[in-house]
């Protein structure tokens, strides 16, 4: 398998999760804008956060001002997410790369999923999208979550599981690793920093943040009923049977990179990278016993989210024939 093709299999996986992921955040803040007595740039700024698209956001819309009423604005940061074409994490801009990176490598993936990925880059294209997105902003976010969800289906249910598929699957991991690091780290912080503690409006908040990461149903049936924080983090980070804990994707990234280059093939490229993730999965589990609380949760999240970009970038230089990337 050529370098070019593993990058286009590899950045097409990242894009179908990052385009799933914002889908849901969105979803999941319009939610809680109605139903939380919450500041509104409480609700809406964290967004731009786990995005890292603060200065952007803040040049093109809230005029780089602290306090501009745009870092609250709904409907502002809805726009800037969903359609801003120069942001690298628009629903916009990670669709098309998702289609662009598909056409690449036509030849590896089956027709199913090319159908549902095509289809949603026209969808989103063309004025149904627009006139969803103005009136039915649910069934907007929806229908991405729905088509992503049917496009990664659909990959592991009609392709040959080799290396394609590897992949492609290392890159939805490590993608979604990614988004619930930073996610749990921008809401935990602001969740503990909150000056006033009302249980009722704290519960519905670590909700909201279960549901953006489709993890709600799951938390609780773990945790009895009872939400925490320390409880919600310990379950986003150590859960080793939610397939979108950090842990478990962790562990599942390195089992791919394993099936690509098996550790005992030192003749071959991606050691490196290899050994990363495997001190990264190690370490990982070693804090399922550890306090997640205070800065703790911080630290965790902010050594996960740096060994993640390295890893990414490392398997560029060894595997895919790409420079460090900038769109990560």
């Amino acid at each position: 398998m050529i370098s070019r093709v593993a990058d286009h299999c590899f950045w097409f996986g990242r894009y179908i999760e990052r385009s799933e992921s914002t889908a849901r955040m969105l979803a999941a803040s319009v939610s809680l804008a109605l139903d939380a007595e919450l500041p509104p740039a409480q609700v809406w700024r964290p967004i731009i956060v786990v995005s890292g698209e603060e200065s952007r956001f803040a040049s093109r819309v809230a005029a780089g001002d602290d306090d501009h009423p745009a870092w609250g604005d709904g409907e502002a940061v809805q726009r800037f997410m969903v359609w801003d074409d120069d942001s690298n994490v628009s629903l916009a801009h990670s669709i098309h790369g998702m289609r662009w990176n598909a056409r690449s490598i036509r030849e590896v993936l089956s027709h199913e999923a090319w159908e549902a990925v095509n289809e949603l880059h026209l969808w989103i294209g063309g004025d149904a999208a627009q006139a969803s997105y103005a009136h039915h902003r649910d069934a907007f976010y929806q229908h991405i979550r729905r088509a992503t969800q049917l496009a990664l289906g659909l990959l592991r249910s009609t392709m040959l599981h080799d290396e394609p598929l590897d992949f492609v699957w290392l890159g939805v991991l490590l993608e979604r690793v990614n988004q619930t690091a930073r996610m749990l780290d921008v809401h935990h912080h602001a969740f503990t920093q909150m000056s006033r503690r009302h249980e009722v409006i704290e519960t519905a908040l670590w909700l909201s943040l279960l549901r953006a990461l489709s993890g709600s149903e799951a938390y609780l049936k773990r945790a009895a009923g009872r939400v925490s924080s320390e409880g919600v983090a310990r379950f986003l980070v150590s859960e080793p049977a939610f397939p979108r804990s950090i842990a478990y994707c962790v562990h599942s990234a390195y089992s791919r990179l394993c099936d690509i280059r098996p550790p005992d093939a030192h003749d071959l490229p991606g050691g490196v990278a290899l050994e990363r993730l495997r001190v990264l999965d190690t370490w990982v589990a070693a804090r399922r016993s550890d306090p997640l609380d205070g800065t703790v949760v911080h630290d965790v999240l902010t050594h996960v989210v740096d060994e993640v970009h390295a890893i990414c970038d490392t398997l560029g230089r060894e595997l895919l024939g790409a420079p460090p990337s900038s769109a990560g």
